[in-house]
């Protein structure tokens, strides 16, 4: 299968990487060519990383990098997919403008898959002149390491596209689990109020940042403290999710906590940034 993933970023690197591991020919597409070159290194140095631990051969990873080429004109990049996975920056209108460019100039066959973690698949179907064949694939980071895949049906994807991804989902190693569209879907729907919960603890002075952590990891046995997690999220992804909540649900339960929008605001983003509610 062709697959063109749309973003270098960190998802985007890391589903291309996925992608050609399992044998798929992958176009990555970005509009900045040291971004693409960026990505190629991350996909490297990780497998490399799994070279190490003996899960790959060199061969393997060899065979992998020379599955994946880059490209920085969109429209060239989707000509010739038959799966797109976009994982650009969480915008509703960048990503309208995304699909409606690749309606255009991907084949008629396509599927066209989002890696969103929050908007409207249907939203996004509707850019296009294919709403059947779009459909929610949303993967969690690290992506060659985390096991679920998010697959998310719009009001219009067809029976057909959805058993395609489920089954392209499974050869990949990953598990399937199959939601409805609506704000958050599952996943972010119950992460993000937790984590801008046990930011509000911080704002009110309940509790220190690794307080709160210790807690939940200590008393619930999370892997990670919500802080930690938000951090490596990025803050700024954060505040974006609970945006979406907010707006699209219009419950004040999920009003985003002011000390969230000013961290962001003072670009305290989290690990990509050196700062957050750890230093890094």
């Amino acid at each position: 299968m062709n697959v063109t993933v749309i973003g270098g970023g960190t998802m985007g690197n890391g589903i291309a990487h996925v992608f050609a591991q399992h044998g798929h020919a992958v176009t990555l597409v970005d509009v900045a060519p040291e971004r693409l070159d960026a990505a190629l290194q991350t996909i490297g140095a990780n497998l490399g990383r799994q070279v190490k631990k003996e899960t790959l051969t060199e061969a393997e990873r060899d065979a992998t990098l020379g599955r994946i080429r880059t490209e920085t004109d969109l429209a060239t990049g989707v000509s010739e997919a038959d799966l797109v996975v976009e994982a650009a920056t969480e915008n509703p209108a960048l990503k309208a403008q995304i699909f409606r460019t690749i309606d255009g100039a991907a084949p008629v066959g396509a599927i066209l898959a989002s890696n969103t973690s929050s908007i409207s698949i249907t939203e996004i179907g509707g850019a296009t002149g294919r709403p059947d064949r779009v459909i929610g694939m949303h993967f969690f980071n690290p992506v060659p390491v985390m096991k679920l895949v998010e697959v998310v049906r719009s009001l219009a994807t067809s029976d057909e596209t959805y058993e395609t991804i489920r089954a392209l989902s499974e050869m990949l190693g990953k598990v399937p689990v199959e939601v409805n569209d609506a704000p958050g879907f599952v996943s972010n729907r119950v992460l993000m109020p937790m984590i801008n919960e046990a930011i509000f603890c911080v704002h009110e002075g309940v509790a220190t940042p690794q307080a709160v952590d210790d807690v939940m990891k200590l008393g619930m046995a999370h892997p990670m403290g919500p802080l930690a997690l938000a951090d490596f999220i990025g803050l700024d992804v954060c505040l974006a999710i609970m945006e979406v909540l907010h707006r699209e649900i219009g419950d004040s339960k999920y009003r985003p906590c002011p000390l969230l929008r000013k961290m962001v605001a003072a670009g305290h983003l989290g690990r990509k940034s050196g700062k957050g509610f750890y230093s890094y």
